[in-house]
């Protein structure tokens, strides 16, 4: 089940130096407010990958019979979300928007505690966590962003978001950071309050920033995505083989990823029995994903874009996947499996997600927009509930083992490794600028933001 929160823009170490250049030249109160904005974003990453591991966890806890169910009430309830989210954003003056949602889920998060202090950890309430943090990370994300749109003009946009994206970067480091130091001191339920303590912090910075921050020109208001543009985005991406290559790229990267996801949760919960290591596991993990994530982004991803294309970038992860599969087909080990779930996150957040952006920029902004919109909310998580039902049910169907069904899923990686390499030649041709478009999206109003 991936994760495209932390993805970082393509070239980022000279996105981070030019914005220190650029911070410098900026007015006291500007210099401030670009601070703030690095500090709340790195509250946000970093209270969202203290509770990740506790998440992680509660899957072992419900096993991939519950998994299965979870993935499919995780897409049912985003689907809910989104048009109340819009109409929430939307509708209330926006300076109150972010401290009231972040307020929000920092209570959340301390409910979440007392009900685990009290009654321990049940099915039930277990599950219910995991739906939360799946949900909560989406528009914990989103509203920092929205929050970003409002606060910025397009130019100092431009300037300035490499820097505040590694306010991100830095959170996502130190959030797992936190849990795999302390979760032996402070018990996994605990970690609830200093996660909590970290996003009541983001929502006081949301606020300053909105009360305080210097109000800068728009280029445009921005528009949270509504229900209705997001399924509007169907109808490009089923009449366009491209975007139609991208969103089958999307459900194979789904299904291999939950077929990881799922081993995770059984085999861990078979060799590790204390829930206390179970999340310091989990939390090494995401820290050596994430680091390894930015030093890639740092040092190899523009060069591997411009060099060797767009495609093999995108073949990455299917490659990993690939020799992932033979190796747990091999030798299905904890050991085995984890060092396959890191190097698969960290070639995916690393290369292959903004190999996956970049294909967006050779088609019109209506689909751009709108197919984007579609693909990363009802393909990415109908994606996760599809496959889980479909792993877990020829699992159970065959009896197979964790070698047996890694080698049945090795077509699919493959399959999706020749997707990979097809977008690529598609990219090139549409980039070329001797290209005629086959159709031109008519226009129906302003595209919805990303």
């Amino acid at each position: 089940m991936s994760d495209p929160s932390t993805s970082m823009p393509q070239g980022w170490r000279a996105a981070v130096t030019a914005s220190l250049r650029d911070l410098r030249a900026l007015e006291p109160a500007e210099q401030r407010a670009a601070l703030a904005s690095f500090a709340f974003f790195f509250c946000v990453l970093c209270s969202y990958y203290i509770i990740r591991p506790l998440r992680d966890e509660m899957g072992v806890t419900v096993g991939t019979d519950g998994l299965q169910r979870l993935f499919v009430i995780v897409f049912v309830v985003m689907l809910a979300a989104v048009p109340v989210f819009g109409w929430l954003v939307s509708r209330l003056p926006r300076p109150r928007v972010a401290p009231a949602v972040y307020a929000f889920f920092a209570a959340n998060l301390l409910a979440f505690w007392g009900a685990l202090s009290k009654g321990g950890i049940s099915p039930a309430l277990a599950a219910t966590f995991f739906v939360w943090v799946s949900v909560f990370n989406l528009f914990v994300v989103s509203l920092f962003w929205i929050v970003m749109s409002d606060l910025w003009s397009s130019d100092q946009a431009k300037r300035l978001y490499g820097l505040i994206a590694a306010g991100g970067s830095a959170g996502a480091f130190c959030g797992p950071l936190v849990t795999q130091s302390l979760v032996h001191v402070l018990s996994p339920t605990n970690l609830l309050l200093v996660s909590a303590g970290v996003l009541g912090l983001a929502g006081l910075l949301a606020a300053i920033l909105a009360a305080r921050a210097p109000r800068m020109p728009h280029d445009a208001p921005h528009a949270p995505t509504a229900l209705r543009d997001v399924l509007a985005g169907a109808t490009h991406v089923v009449r366009s083989p491209f975007l139609l290559k991208i969103a089958v790229w999307v459900l194979l990267a789904n299904l291999i990823s939950t077929f990881f996801y799922f081993e995770q949760a059984r085999v861990v919960g078979s060799v590790l029995t204390e829930r206390s290591d179970r999340v310091q596991l989990f939390a090494r993990m995401d820290l050596a994903s994430n680091i390894l994530t930015v030093a890639g982004q740092i040092f190899v991803t523009g060069a591997l874009l411009q060099r060797l294309g767009v495609g093999l970038a995108a073949a990455a992860v299917p490659a990993v996947a690939i020799a992932g599969l033979s190796a747990l087909a091999i030798s299905p080990t904890l050991w085995v499996l984890v060092v396959i779930i890191v190097a698969e996150r960290a070639v995916g957040f690393a290369f292959s997600n903004p190999a996956m952006r970049v294909l967006y920029t050779v088609v019109s902004p209506e689909e751009k927009y709108k197919a984007q919109s579609f693909i990363d909310t009802v393909v990415f998580r109908g994606g996760d509930a599809a496959s889980g039902w479909l792993l877990n049910g020829v699992a159970k169907t065959l009896g197979a083992a964790t070698a047996t069904v890694a080698l049945l899923t090795l077509p699919f990686a493959a399959a999706w490794l020749l997707v990979s390499l097809t977008l690529g030649r598609a990219h090139q041709r549409l980039a070329d600028p001797t290209h005629e478009p086959a159709h031109a999206a008519a226009p129906d109003g302003p595209p919805a933001q990303p």
